[in-house]
Protein backbone atom coordinates (compact mmCIF):
# COMPACT_ATOMS: atom_id res chain seq x y z
CA UNK A 1 0.00 0.00 0.00
CA UNK A 2 2.75 2.50 0.74
CA UNK A 3 3.92 2.24 -3.03
CA UNK A 4 0.80 4.17 -3.64
CA UNK A 5 1.78 7.57 -2.88
CA UNK A 6 4.02 8.93 -5.14
CA UNK A 7 7.13 11.85 -4.47
CA UNK A 8 7.01 14.25 -7.14
CA UNK A 9 9.61 17.10 -7.28
CA UNK A 10 9.19 20.06 -9.86
CA UNK A 11 10.81 23.67 -9.75
CA UNK A 12 7.36 25.39 -9.40
CA UNK A 13 8.96 29.12 -9.44
CA UNK A 14 12.41 29.85 -10.61
CA UNK A 15 14.62 28.33 -7.51
CA UNK A 16 11.59 27.10 -5.48
CA UNK A 17 11.51 23.17 -5.87
CA UNK A 18 7.81 22.24 -4.94
CA UNK A 19 7.71 18.59 -3.53
CA UNK A 20 4.70 16.71 -3.14
CA UNK A 21 3.51 13.63 -1.45
CA UNK A 22 0.71 12.33 -4.21
CA UNK A 23 -1.31 9.70 -3.07
CA UNK A 24 -5.03 10.04 -2.72
CA UNK A 25 -6.18 6.98 -2.19
CA UNK A 26 -4.34 6.84 1.41
CA UNK A 27 -4.60 11.10 1.72
CA UNK A 28 -1.02 10.72 1.42
CA UNK A 29 0.13 8.25 3.62
CA UNK A 30 3.73 7.44 3.62
CA UNK A 31 6.47 4.37 4.25
CA UNK A 32 9.58 2.92 3.60
CA UNK A 33 9.86 3.68 -0.07
CA UNK A 34 8.68 7.53 0.50
CA UNK A 35 11.34 7.84 3.30
CA UNK A 36 14.28 7.01 0.62
CA UNK A 37 12.70 9.15 -1.79
CA UNK A 38 11.99 12.31 -0.25
CA UNK A 39 15.44 11.89 2.01
CA UNK A 40 16.90 11.16 -1.70
CA UNK A 41 14.34 14.56 -3.05
CA UNK A 42 15.75 16.94 -0.02
CA UNK A 43 20.18 15.85 -0.57
CA UNK A 44 19.66 16.58 -4.17
CA UNK A 45 18.00 20.14 -3.68
CA UNK A 46 20.09 20.86 -1.10
CA UNK A 47 23.32 20.54 -3.62
CA UNK A 48 22.17 22.60 -6.42
CA UNK A 49 23.24 25.77 -6.63
CA UNK A 50 20.49 27.38 -8.64
CA UNK A 51 17.73 26.39 -5.70
CA UNK A 52 16.88 28.82 -3.06
CA UNK A 53 14.30 26.86 -0.99
CA UNK A 54 11.84 24.04 -1.12
CA UNK A 55 7.77 24.02 -0.65
CA UNK A 56 6.77 20.88 0.44
CA UNK A 57 2.92 19.87 0.06
CA UNK A 58 0.70 17.07 -0.09
CA UNK A 59 -2.01 16.37 -3.07
CA UNK A 60 -5.93 16.31 -3.25
CA UNK A 61 -6.55 18.62 -0.49
CA UNK A 62 -4.29 16.83 2.64
CA UNK A 63 -0.86 16.87 3.56
CA UNK A 64 -0.23 13.40 5.00
CA UNK A 65 -1.98 10.62 7.00
CA UNK A 66 1.29 9.55 8.28
CA UNK A 67 1.82 5.55 8.47
CA UNK A 68 -0.24 3.14 6.05
CA UNK A 69 -2.27 1.59 8.83
CA UNK A 70 -2.76 -1.52 7.03
CA UNK A 71 1.41 -1.68 6.17
CA UNK A 72 1.85 -1.47 10.28
CA UNK A 73 -0.28 -3.95 10.80
CA UNK A 74 1.34 -6.25 8.49
CA UNK A 75 4.49 -4.93 10.03
CA UNK A 76 4.08 -7.00 13.51
CA UNK A 77 4.54 -10.08 11.25
CA UNK A 78 8.19 -8.89 10.37
CA UNK A 79 11.33 -9.70 12.56
CA UNK A 80 12.15 -6.51 14.58
CA UNK A 81 15.52 -6.02 12.50
CA UNK A 82 13.79 -6.10 9.34
CA UNK A 83 10.96 -3.36 11.26
CA UNK A 84 14.35 -1.37 12.62
CA UNK A 85 15.29 -0.75 9.02
CA UNK A 86 12.09 1.03 8.54
CA UNK A 87 12.50 3.31 11.16
CA UNK A 88 16.00 4.32 10.51
CA UNK A 89 15.27 5.24 6.86
CA UNK A 90 12.34 6.81 8.76
CA UNK A 91 14.76 9.14 10.91
CA UNK A 92 17.11 9.17 7.94
CA UNK A 93 13.99 11.50 6.04
CA UNK A 94 13.65 13.50 8.78
CA UNK A 95 17.33 14.60 9.59
CA UNK A 96 17.67 15.09 5.57
CA UNK A 97 14.93 17.94 5.87
CA UNK A 98 16.63 19.36 9.00
CA UNK A 99 20.12 19.10 7.56
CA UNK A 100 18.86 20.66 4.18
CA UNK A 101 20.64 23.66 3.81
CA UNK A 102 17.54 25.24 2.27
CA UNK A 103 14.54 27.09 3.87
CA UNK A 104 11.69 24.28 3.76
CA UNK A 105 8.12 25.55 3.97
CA UNK A 106 5.73 23.08 4.58
CA UNK A 107 1.56 24.19 3.08
CA UNK A 108 -1.07 22.11 5.09
CA UNK A 109 -4.21 21.32 3.48
CA UNK A 110 -6.94 19.30 5.57
CA UNK A 111 -4.47 17.79 7.80
CA UNK A 112 -1.08 15.91 9.19
CA UNK A 113 -1.64 13.16 11.18
CA UNK A 114 1.00 10.93 12.99
CA UNK A 115 4.09 10.67 10.56
CA UNK A 116 2.44 13.03 8.77
CA UNK A 117 2.30 15.74 11.91
CA UNK A 118 5.83 15.15 12.43
CA UNK A 119 6.98 15.76 8.97
CA UNK A 120 5.32 19.01 9.02
CA UNK A 121 6.33 19.64 12.26
CA UNK A 122 9.89 19.03 10.55
CA UNK A 123 10.15 22.06 8.29
CA UNK A 124 11.42 25.33 8.71
CA UNK A 125 7.97 27.48 8.34
CA UNK A 126 4.93 26.15 8.22
CA UNK A 127 1.97 27.47 6.50
CA UNK A 128 -1.75 26.04 7.12
CA UNK A 129 -4.90 26.40 6.08
CA UNK A 130 -7.58 27.77 8.50
CA UNK A 131 -9.58 25.06 8.37
CA UNK A 132 -6.25 22.21 8.76
CA UNK A 133 -6.43 20.02 11.71
CA UNK A 134 -2.89 18.24 13.29
CA UNK A 135 -3.19 15.16 15.16
CA UNK A 136 -0.56 12.98 17.35
CA UNK A 137 -3.47 9.57 17.59
CA UNK A 138 -0.64 6.97 17.81
CA UNK A 139 -2.49 6.37 21.17
CA UNK A 140 -5.52 5.64 19.85
CA UNK A 141 -4.25 2.26 17.78
CA UNK A 142 -1.87 1.21 21.13
CA UNK A 143 1.09 2.95 19.55
CA UNK A 144 3.84 5.78 20.31
CA UNK A 145 5.32 8.35 18.59
CA UNK A 146 7.94 8.61 15.73
CA UNK A 147 9.37 10.60 13.24
CA UNK A 148 10.80 13.17 16.15
CA UNK A 149 7.02 14.39 16.90
CA UNK A 150 7.66 14.21 20.75
CA UNK A 151 10.55 16.56 20.11
CA UNK A 152 8.55 18.68 17.35
CA UNK A 153 5.67 19.12 19.79
CA UNK A 154 7.84 19.77 22.98
CA UNK A 155 10.07 21.91 21.05
CA UNK A 156 7.30 24.27 20.31
CA UNK A 157 4.55 24.20 22.80
CA UNK A 158 3.90 23.76 26.53
CA UNK A 159 3.91 20.48 27.98
CA UNK A 160 0.11 20.03 28.72
CA UNK A 161 -0.92 20.99 24.94
CA UNK A 162 1.82 18.32 24.37
CA UNK A 163 0.15 15.75 26.65
CA UNK A 164 -3.36 16.32 25.28
CA UNK A 165 -2.48 15.95 21.58
CA UNK A 166 -0.38 12.89 22.29
CA UNK A 167 -2.39 11.01 25.53
CA UNK A 168 -5.84 11.60 24.32
CA UNK A 169 -5.08 11.59 20.18
CA UNK A 170 -7.42 14.79 19.78
CA UNK A 171 -6.80 16.41 16.54
CA UNK A 172 -5.57 20.01 17.19
CA UNK A 173 -7.42 22.79 15.29
CA UNK A 174 -4.43 25.01 13.13
CA UNK A 175 -5.81 28.03 14.44
CA UNK A 176 -4.71 26.90 18.09
CA UNK A 177 -1.51 26.14 16.76
CA UNK A 178 -1.14 29.16 15.12
CA UNK A 179 -1.86 31.31 18.04
CA UNK A 180 0.92 29.27 19.98
CA UNK A 181 3.28 30.33 17.36
CA UNK A 182 3.59 27.34 15.85
CA UNK A 183 2.24 27.94 12.26
CA UNK A 184 3.72 30.75 10.38
CA UNK A 185 0.93 31.73 8.54
CA UNK A 186 -2.89 30.70 8.11
CA UNK A 187 -4.17 30.78 4.90
CA UNK A 188 -8.08 30.66 3.57
CA UNK A 189 -9.48 26.98 2.95
CA UNK A 190 -7.26 25.45 -0.42
CA UNK A 191 -4.63 28.77 0.31
CA UNK A 192 -2.00 26.99 1.68
CA UNK A 193 0.44 26.20 -0.91
CA UNK A 194 0.06 30.01 -2.50
CA UNK A 195 0.82 31.28 0.38
CA UNK A 196 3.87 28.98 1.44
CA UNK A 197 4.81 29.48 -1.90
CA UNK A 198 4.89 33.61 -1.27
CA UNK A 199 7.34 32.41 1.79
CA UNK A 200 9.83 31.00 -0.73
CA UNK A 201 10.04 33.72 -3.05
CA UNK A 202 10.94 35.92 0.29
CA UNK A 203 13.28 33.08 1.11
CA UNK A 204 14.48 32.67 -2.43
CA UNK A 205 15.67 36.45 -2.47
CA UNK A 206 18.25 35.92 0.51
CA UNK A 207 21.78 34.82 0.63
CA UNK A 208 21.88 30.99 -0.19
CA UNK A 209 25.18 30.22 2.01
CA UNK A 210 24.09 32.74 4.65
CA UNK A 211 20.31 31.34 5.25
CA UNK A 212 21.96 27.34 5.31
CA UNK A 213 24.55 28.60 7.91
CA UNK A 214 21.90 30.39 10.05
CA UNK A 215 19.10 27.32 9.58
CA UNK A 216 22.68 25.25 11.41
CA UNK A 217 23.09 27.36 13.98
CA UNK A 218 18.93 27.60 14.89
CA UNK A 219 18.60 23.83 14.65
CA UNK A 220 22.51 23.43 17.57
CA UNK A 221 20.79 26.51 19.51
CA UNK A 222 18.79 23.97 22.05
CA UNK A 223 21.77 21.72 22.46
CA UNK A 224 24.56 24.51 23.25
CA UNK A 225 24.83 26.33 25.88
CA UNK A 226 25.40 30.25 25.58
CA UNK A 227 29.18 29.82 24.99
CA UNK A 228 29.37 27.48 22.35
CA UNK A 229 26.08 29.28 20.79
CA UNK A 230 28.42 32.24 20.81
CA UNK A 231 31.39 30.45 19.42
CA UNK A 232 29.66 28.60 16.49
CA UNK A 233 27.92 32.34 15.55
CA UNK A 234 31.19 33.56 15.70
CA UNK A 235 33.23 31.40 14.09
CA UNK A 236 29.58 31.28 11.32
CA UNK A 237 30.02 35.48 11.28
CA UNK A 238 33.52 35.44 10.50
CA UNK A 239 33.42 32.95 7.38
CA UNK A 240 30.38 34.72 5.97
CA UNK A 241 32.01 38.13 6.02
CA UNK A 242 34.53 37.54 3.53
CA UNK A 243 31.91 35.93 1.42
CA UNK A 244 30.29 37.23 -1.97
CA UNK A 245 27.05 37.20 -0.09
CA UNK A 246 28.23 39.81 2.46
CA UNK A 247 30.23 41.97 -0.25
CA UNK A 248 27.03 42.09 -1.78
CA UNK A 249 24.52 42.76 1.35
CA UNK A 250 26.87 45.34 2.55
CA UNK A 251 27.62 47.33 -0.36
CA UNK A 252 23.61 47.51 -1.24
CA UNK A 253 22.57 48.24 2.29
CA UNK A 254 25.83 51.56 1.95
CA UNK A 255 24.23 52.57 -1.75
CA UNK A 256 20.54 52.18 -0.11
CA UNK A 257 19.64 49.65 -2.79
CA UNK A 258 18.22 46.48 -2.69
CA UNK A 259 20.99 43.86 -2.98
CA UNK A 260 21.42 40.91 -5.47
CA UNK A 261 21.59 37.83 -4.14
CA UNK A 262 20.89 35.55 -7.52
CA UNK A 263 22.98 32.85 -8.55
CA UNK A 264 21.59 33.56 -12.07
CA UNK A 265 24.11 36.82 -12.12
CA UNK A 266 27.23 34.82 -10.71
CA UNK A 267 28.79 32.43 -12.83
CA UNK A 268 29.44 28.89 -12.37
CA UNK A 269 25.26 28.36 -11.51
CA UNK A 270 24.88 24.49 -11.93
CA UNK A 271 22.01 22.16 -11.54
Amino acid sequence: MSKITEIRSEEARPGILQITLDGAATRNSIGRDQYDALRAALVDAGTRTDLRAVVLTGAGGFFSSGGNVSALKQGRALPLSEVMKNTDSLGAMILALRNCPLPVIGAVEGGAAGLGLALALSCDMLVASETAKFTAAYVKIGLTPDGGTTHFLREALPRQLVSEMCLLGRPMPATRLHQAGTINTLAPEGGSLEAAMELAIDCARGPRTAMGAIKAEIEAAPLNGLAAQLDLEARGINAARYGDEAGEGLAAFLEKRAPNFSPNDREGDSR
